[in-house]
Order: C-alpha cells, then sequence, then structure tokens
C-alpha cells in the first residue's frame, strides 16, 4: 500500500497551520476555521474522509424506498431543442408496503405530448428508467435495504442493466463505473490518477437546523474538460455521518455518446430512518442511433 501525504491547509485570518498524516489523499484539503478547531481538539479528518469515499448510507435511504409506504408527486418534463416542453408527465402515486410486499397506486395523472406510446409504454428512456427507480409495476416482495458489499447488479433485461449503470453514478460518487465505454476511471474522484484534477474542500455549515460537515470536490481549471463530476458537494450530518443532502453535476463527451446531468437530493428523517425526500433532475445526453433527451424531473415524496 502506497503511503499518502494530506497537506490540510486551513482558510483563516490567523496564520495558516499544516499538518501531515496518512490519507487516501496526497492533494491538500481547504478547511473553514470551525474545521481547523475540530481537528485541534482531536476530530479525527482522515477517518471522516475515509467515510467520505466508503460512504453506503446513501445507497441505503434509497433502498429503503423499496420497504416504505409513501406518496410521491413525481413531475416529468421532456422539452425540444428551443427549450418548450414536447410531452410531460405530472403525477400523484402512493406506495403501500405491507406483509413484506410493496404496489402502487396512481392517485392522479395528467400527461402531453407523446409521453407514452399507443400501447402505454414510455416513449423516453429517462421516463422508462424514472419509473424503474421509483415507481412500482403490480407486486414486488421480499426487498430489503441491506447495502453489503456494495451496490446491486439486478439480473435481467436491458433497463435492469442501464439502471445498473444509473445506481453507480448516483451512489457512489467517486467509484469506478463498470458498463459505461471510454470512460475508464474518470469518474474515480479518489483514485490517485484523477484526485489531482479536483481541489477539495472541507467546510462547516448548518442545514435545516442540523450541523453538518460539508465535502466538496470541484474540478480544477486546467482539468474541467478532462473529469466526468463538475460538482460533488455532500452535507453530511455531524451527529452520525448520515448525508442530509447531495449536489451534483456530471458530464461528459464521446464520439458515440455524451450526458450533461445535474440533480439534487434532499434526504429527510422518517419511519426511524434516513430517506429521501425531494429530488431534481437536469439531464441533456444522447446516445448514436438514439434521439437526444432533454428532460427535467422533480420528485416530492411524503411518508
Amino acid at each position: 500500500m502506497r503511503s499518502l501525504i494530506l497537506a490540510l491547509i486551513f482558510c483563516t485570518t490567523a496564520a495558516s497551520a499544516q499538518y501531515k498524516d496518512s490519507s487516501i489523499f496526497k492533494f491538500p484539503i481547504k478547511m473553514d476555521d470551525v474545521v481547523v478547531k475540530a481537528v485541534r481538539k482531536g476530530w479525527d479528518v482522515n477517518g471522516f474522509i475515509r467515510r467520505v469515499k466508503n460512504d453506503t448510507t446513501f445507497y441505503k435511504a434509497f433502498k429503503g424506498l423499496h420497504i416504505t409506504t409513501f406518496n410521491a408527486i413525481n413531475d416529468i418534463r421532456v422539452y425540444d431543442s428551443k427549450g418548450k416542453v414536447k410531452a410531460s408527465l405530472y403525477s400523484k402515486t402512493r406506495q403501500t408496503y405491507a406483509g413484506g410486499c410493496r404496489t402502487m397506486q396512481v392517485l392522479e395523472e395528467k400527461t402531453t405530448g407523446d409521453f407514452y406510446t399507443r400501447r402505454r409504454r414510455y416513449n423516453y428512456y429517462t421516463a422508462e428508467l424514472y419509473s424503474f427507480l421509483f415507481f412500482t409495476d403490480g407486486k414486488k416482495c421480499g426487498e430489503n435495504d441491506i447495502v453489503g458489499s456494495g451496490i446491486s447488479k439486478e439480473e435481467g433485461g436491458k433497463n435492469e442493466s442501464n439502471s445498473y449503470k444509473l445506481k453507480q453514478l448516483m451512489f457512489n460518487p467517486g467509484g469506478r463505473v463498470t458498463g459505461i465505454p471510454f470512460m475508464g476511471d474518470k469518474s474515480a474522484i479518489f483514485d490517485p490518477s484523477v484526485e489531482k484534477m479536483y481541489d477539495f474542500r472541507l467546510t462547516s455549515d448548518d442545514y435545516q437546523g442540523e450541523e453538518c460537515y460539508v465535502f466538496k470536490a470541484i474540478p480544477k481549471k486546467e482539468y474541467a474538460d478532462d473529469v466526468v463530476y463538475n460538482e460533488f458537494t455532500t452535507w453530511f450530518r455531524k451527529s452520525d455521518y448520515s448525508i442530509v443532502a447531495r449536489d451534483y453535476s456530471l458530464s461528459y463527451k464521446t464520439l458515440v455518446y455524451d450526458f450533461d446531468v445535474r440533480m439534487r437530493v434532499r434526504m429527510t428523517r422518517a419511519n426511524g430512518k434516513m430517506l429521501p425526500g425531494y429530488l431534481e433532475y437536469d439531464g441533456n445526453w444522447h446516445v448514436f442511433t438514439k434521439g437526444r433527451e432533454r428532460v427535467k424531473f422533480t420528485t416530492q415524496l411524503s411518508y
């Protein structure tokens, strides 16, 4: 194992101090005065950074949707090249979890344009993935929120395979994404070959009454065209390091595909667990042989 040196640069009005310790990073992390004081009092910043890299609470929260009763407001809008809405879905749904199984009831639904095909199938790939992640078709049983050793890879058709790729980008930011050609290790912001392309910041902030550590990765200007994550910001609750919010922006371009996606996720405490409360997505992507999709959606969940 290669030993790495972490230079902690403190952004304070006083003279800067510098610490050296083993860490997953060999590049500086800028920290605000509150974090500096916590480190001086003995807070294990290296242990926290390892938690950032290996976090599973975010993925567990989304898996928890499969074993929870909730109401959802779903708003999906598909745009044309001029920025006008050409298809949309607005719905209110209720998922009921009972006896180890989940079912879903559509309480209200309005659609415009060609959101559905004549056979009431999704005309857009983003809507199809949304359905796979947040809707329940029929009755699903025997699920759990156990994370285990990593992100589960469902066996099945194209949707399951594509959902797995999406989940890697959503729930394991900073890790290597398998199954997406030409990307290689560019999504792995914690790998030594990629971390040099980012500036890392660690600050203290209040989020909806919760004291949090905020970890942010920002690409350096000279590497802006070489990275996948344009922004990666996560709010960790200080009391137990659970993720309460995350903002991320991803983009990448090859000869066969390109994408530019922004996501905001806000968590909420319900039924004694951290669960998704609000999601916002703004995506523009294109795959060779498929039409370009420009889609925005918001999801509001209540328990």
